[in-house]
């Protein structure tokens, strides 16, 4: 480990580029399946092999989710884009080069802005492009063979590709937790990085404080986590500055990253300049985007995490930890909106949500989607706890998770048969009241001697005489009253 004093003449340069595969039903330039866990090599067809004769045709859809992401980060959306034929040899690359994007990118520029410990910070993009993905080679344990599957060469991705404005493996999480959200929301990629549907690159170097000139900078590959990313480029930081420590030169290359041990091993050594050969594809024409197909696709598009951040702070007055928490994912912020379609108590909206809810999505391992009882059942409990009809502990403790177990039924109905309901008739209670202070006659003495500690056990007693029913708030008042007389 480098001493902080050491790290601390450094600036760290991050650039991160991100494959997202886009949820079509087909491939990018022809009808095969992109249905996950397939049998090998059973969904790849004479286009996405490239045989003679055959002509690639672009999917409607991929433009679409392309442009809706560009939207998304502000991007500017290009009218007219080529498709170019990126050339290298890759033993799961079928066709012998890849249809991408070179000079005209469906998106150019935009940010995001992420939150760190240092507060907001802005993410400049330098674009975002569709191409497709190649295939998968697998390599099986104690032998020398490699398996190649080609079920996921042509099906349908976006790279992010940033500048190198990200200063911390923090900031990089940050970043790349925004853009999985963001794409989840849209509903355009499914996020999965255990599955290889978003994939990170990261190019990682390091200059002195104060410096104009970026330092030699190293590619790392194959972080199934945005956890790993962060010790990948934690650790990458560390390696290079110990090298210009130690007056060693930097090199240029691609390095592996293994999660086991955290740390990266060297692949191959990077050209200043790869040498791709892109020419623009000749069998798909220029692919025109006009201004009415950018605004229906903007039309279509969902309320970004930001602007329902935003919505539940300032319209439902709710702390900045409880909006981020509800903007997590889409279906829970969906369902606090629909809860306050039912109460306006938001606040206590938002805590049975974070709090009995999550705790029982956490026990379940479920979803809020998998939530078995509806937003106007959880409104119902609200409702009861505000009116005082039911305490907040027995709504949490005892009727909440008999409701669970009677998803059907509402939460009245449920309080009248587990005899939930509190008592807030004040004669009743007044009743109760004068039998216990009648009880307890050096206790009272006690108490208007200065003991007002006391009124909790007082409370206690009439609690139990009523067998939990008594409103707390109407007892509370009326035991004050009487022991002040």
């Amino acid at each position: 480990m480098l001493d902080q004093s050491v790290r601390d003449k450094y600036t760290v340069v991050v650039g991160l580029e991100v494959h997202a595969q886009l949820l079509t039903k087909s491939k990018i330039y022809t009808s095969d399946s992109t249905a996950f866990g397939a049998t090998p090599n059973t969904q790849v067809g004479v286009i996405s092999l490239a045989h003679p004769g055959t002509l690639p045709k672009i999917n409607k859809q991929a433009v679409e989710y392309a442009i809706k992401i560009g939207l998304a980060c502000g991007c500017e959306i290009s009218r007219e884009n080529i498709f170019d034929r990126k050339n290298y040899f890759y033993p799961d690359l079928p066709k012998g080069y890849q249809l991408t994007q070179d000079k005209t990118p469906i998106c150019l520029g935009g940010n995001v802005k992420v939150k760190t410990s240092e507060g907001e910070k802005t993410v400049i993009l330098n674009r975002i492009h569709i191409e497709e993905d190649a295939g998968k080679s697998i390599h099986v344990a104690d032998t020398t063979d490699t398996l190649v599957d080609l079920n996921r060469a042509g099906v349908p991705l976006v790279e992010i590709v940033t500048e190198p404005s990200i200063r911390s493996s923090e900031e990089a999480q940050a970043f790349l937790t925004e853009i999985r959200k963001l794409v989840r929301y849209l509903e355009i990629c499914d996020g999965n990085m255990e599955e290889g549907s978003l994939r990170c690159d990261a190019n990682v170097s390091v200059m002195p404080k104060g410096a104009t000139e970026y330092g030699k900078k190293v590619e790392v590959k194959n972080m199934n986590s945005i956890r790993n990313v962060q010790r990948a480029i934690d650790h990458e930081a560390e390696r290079l500055i110990t090298l210009l420590e130690n007056g060693e030169e930097v090199i240029s290359e691609t390095r592996d990253f293994d999660a086991v041990t955290g740390t990266t091993s060297g692949l191959r050594e990077k050209e200043e300049l790869n040498d791709y050969r892109y020419f623009p594809e000749p069998d798909l024409s220029p692919m025109i985007i006009s201004e009415e197909w950018i605004e229906s696709v903007r039309a279509s598009m969902p309320s970004l995490p930001s602007e329902l951040f935003l919505k539940f702070t300032e319209k439902y007055g709710l702390p900045d930890l409880d909006a981020g928490v509800l903007t997590d994912t889409k279906a829970m912020a969906m369902f606090f909106e629909e809860l306050t379609n039912h109460t306006k108590n938001y606040k206590a909206a938002s805590n049975w949500i974070m709090g009995p809810i999550k705790s029982y999505l956490n026990e379940k391992s479920e979803e809020i989607e998998s939530f078995p009882l509806k937003a106007e059942q959880i409104a119902g409990i609200i409702d009861l706890v505000d009116e005082g009809k039911v305490s907040h502990t027995a709504a949490s403790q005892q009727l909440f998770p008999a409701m669970l177990e009677n998803v059907e039924k509402t939460a009245t109905q449920i309080a009248e048969e587990q005899n939930l309901l509190q008592d807030s008739d004040e004669g009743a209670i007044q009743s109760i009241i004068d039998e216990v202070i009648a009880e307890l006659p050096d206790k009272v003495k006690a108490y208007k001697n200065g003991k007002k500690g006391l009124l909790g056990m007082f409370m206690g007693q009439v609690m139990k005489k009523s067998k939990g029913k008594a409103d707390p708030k109407v007892a509370t008042q009326l035991l004050n009253k009487s022991l002040s007389k």
